[in-house]
């Protein structure tokens, strides 16, 4: 049963992220920016509302891919997207992998700025994966106090996003939703809802996600994540690797009808296809996209 729980601890909440700007509320549908398709990016014209960038990519203070990013910023607007910071590491979160976030951010002066609920990271040695964290209050306030800091620094609020998991903890003090419906609350930071995620958790775990759809606060989700997966024989892994699949569209509709328009970005990573795919796949998000209202329609 997914439910709230009494006692959570109380964290300092910053200041500076009370609101994500009502600006990126009008980004429609995005997609991730790869090298790949740098040239047509640069070159083709195509309707393409915004771009997310991973943002390690980009960390050099040179560079080609500085340049083409910088280019497209002149075109669209830019998300950052963290994939190696590791909110939740209790001994290998890196304060120079956040000055160098910051120093991005004000180069690039992005619409939204997001990281994922992990870990990655030990005593100087990174994984280079996004790992799950036991979810009780004593995560609850490392990564809150993370949180805070990371938006202390970059001075503004940041997404939040949930992760695949291939394994599931014994004891924890909240599910899921909770657990980002409390970060959210106390520390004014934003929900990134990737909704493959959760129909891959469902498949591995059993956990219902049109249940974790009804129990996030519709006021914290601030971005939706839609991507492809590949089953195996007894697994479903999260390979972004593929077209969306038929359950994570109808998932969407039903996130659409609970959040509102909020910005939706289509991710692909492996088996990257030719630019025009990926614009289609944009293109179907977008019917659902304009056929919903423009608010969360229910409680």
């Amino acid at each position: 049963m997914l439910h709230t729980h009494p006692g959570t601890p109380v964290l300092s909440h910053t200041p500076i992220a009370n609101e994500l700007g009502a600006a990126t509320h009008d980004l429609g549908v995005g997609i991730g920016l790869r090298a790949p398709h740098y040239a047509a990016l640069l070159t083709q014209g195509c309707r393409i509302e915004w771009l997310e960038a991973h943002a390690e990519n980009y960390f050099g203070e040179g560079g080609y891919d500085l340049h083409v990013l910088s280019a497209l910023r002149e075109r669209h607007p830019i998300s950052l997207h963290g994939v190696g910071l590791g909110l939740g590491s209790t001994r290998g979160y890196s304060h120079e992998h956040v000055a160098k976030l910051a120093a991005l951010v004000d180069r690039i002066e992005p619409a939204l700025v997001s990281e994922h609920l992990c870990w990655g990271a030990h005593d100087g040695a990174v994984f280079n994966e996004l790992l799950p964290l036991p979810l009780t209050r004593e995560a609850l306030r490392l990564v809150g106090q993370r949180v805070d800091h990371l938006q202390n620094v970059l001075k503004r609020a940041v997404l939040i996003e949930n992760i695949t998991s291939y394994v599931r903890f014994r004891d924890e003090d909240f599910d899921e939703p909770a657990f980002l419906n409390a970060l959210a609350a106390q520390t004014g930071c934003g929900i990134l809802l990737d909704l493959n995620n959760l129909y891959v958790n469902q498949c591995n775990h059993g956990t219902e996600a049109t249940a974790v759809i009804d129990a996030i606060d519709a006021q914290h989700v601030r971005e939706i994540h839609l991507a492809g997966h590949c089953r195996l024989d007894d697994l479903v892994i999260d390979d972004h690797g593929a077209r969306v699949d038929v359950a994570v569209w109808t998932l969407y509709a039903r996130a659409l009808r609970r959040f509102g328009r909020v910005p939706t970005l289509i991710e692909w990573d492996n088996r990257l296809p030719e630019l025009d795919v990926l614009t289609s796949e944009a293109e179907r998000a977008r019917f659902y996209f304009e056929r919903t209202d423009d608010r969360a329609a229910v409680a």
